[in-house]
């Protein structure tokens, strides 16, 4: 896969994630975005962040329930759950958030 953010163009997987996730900036994640067809919004871009900040402190990702539970215990109980995510994320929460933040495939996703 091709993404072309401001003229230069981050090296992809074959299944759309950054190969470094140094290269992701805000505007990597609205093409990464615009590629799976969700436009971003503030709830979008809270969840994004959350599970940048996730990986940058613990250093791996979640799997998919303890996701959703982090997620309730820092932004609350009516984002903390699968509805929710899912409505933000069809294709799937865990893996669509860590897409879109530049960040590895997580292992427990196929």
């Amino acid at each position: 896969m091709v993404l072309s953010v401001e003229g230069e163009l981050p090296a992809l997987t074959e299944q759309g994630f950054l190969v470094d996730m140094n290269d992701w900036d805000e505007a990597v994640a609205r093409d990464l975005a615009k590629a799976d067809s969700i436009t971003l919004t503030d709830a979008h871009w809270e969840i994004i962040f959350f599970i940048r900040d996730y990986y940058l402190q613990f250093k791996h990702l979640p799997n998919a329930r303890v996701f959703t539970k982090a997620v309730a215990k820092h932004l609350g109980s009516e984002k903390g759950n699968s509805r929710y995510l899912q409505r933000l994320f069809p294709e799937g929460p865990l893996r669509s958030a860590c897409k879109l933040a530049g960040l590895p495939k997580p292992p427990t996703c196929l």
